[in-house]
């Protein structure tokens, strides 16, 4: 029996609805990454909550502690932890989506179905991760909130985050999926793209506010213009606006 040849109809072709008709393929996608990632540790799920608080730990002590480098009133905890919970939904979703498509390659080979059903269900999946580390953000919210008695209502601001998740995600997918192609002939990138995240949060503001960088525009303005005309540090400033009531600068 002569082999088959499935080859899409490019005149009728459209990706959306390719999208909705393999929505069950995407979803068993997000249930096996989200089940897998930590199936055969001990603590389980306890890693969403225990990697953010120890990385909120350490910032806090070398940028804020060591460093002295300000908050603009803002509890440090809550600064460094907000910064470092929505920068990491976008690391996440370009460092596992640049792999996609050698981690899938043979699932690609054997079957057809629309390739973007991968990646998406990877933003998909983070953006589960992000959901609960977000709850340790509010909790550690009402913690201090108690502590201090400075009670703090949610406000209008707090409509900006799905808008800023979305930003994340877009750039993450279409950043990852643009890696991933390169990566399927080059493999070094799949090495650098790690060492280039970690570059990136450095020029992101995650630790820092934008406005610790405007001294640095007389004597060093590459690099404060570096950090200002950087989309996503605005966009963390801006998650970071929305969830403390918009008390930074």
């Amino acid at each position: 029996m002569d082999p088959i040849l499935i080859e899409p109809n490019r005149r009728t072709r459209t990706y959306l609805a390719d999208l909705w008709r393999y929505r069950d393929l995407m979803w068993l996608f997000v249930r096996r990454d989200f089940t897998a990632r930590y199936k055969q540790t001990i603590l389980g799920p306890l890693w969403h909550f225990i990697q953010p608080a120890l990385t909120t730990a350490m910032s806090v002590l070398l940028f804020n502690v060591v460093a002295g480098i300000g908050t603009n009133g803002v509890n440090p905890v809550l600064f460094q932890m907000s910064g470092i919970i929505i920068w990491g939904y976008f690391a996440a979703c370009l460092t596992n989506t640049s792999n996609t498509f050698i981690a899938n390659a043979g699932i690609f080979g054997k079957v057809y179905f629309p390739r973007l059903v991968s990646p998406i269900s990877v933003v998909i999946s983070q953006l589960i991760q992000f959901g609960i580390q977000l709850l340790l953000l509010l909790f550690v919210m009402i913690y201090f909130a108690l502590q201090t008695g400075n009670w703090q209502l949610p406000t209008a601001n707090w409509l900006l985050i799905p808008l800023v998740l979305m930003l994340m995600a877009g750039m993450g997918l279409g950043l990852g999926i643009i890696i991933s192609s390169i990566t399927t002939k080059y493999r070094d990138f799949t090495v650098l793209i790690g060492f280039g995240v970690q570059l990136l949060m450095f020029a992101s503001a995650v630790n820092y506010p934008l406005s610790a960088l405007e001294k640095l525009n007389s004597s060093h303005p590459w690099i404060y213009q570096l950090v200002q005309y950087n989309p996503l540090a605005a966009l963390v400033e801006l998650f970071r606006n929305s969830m403390l009531g918009g008390q930074l600068q």
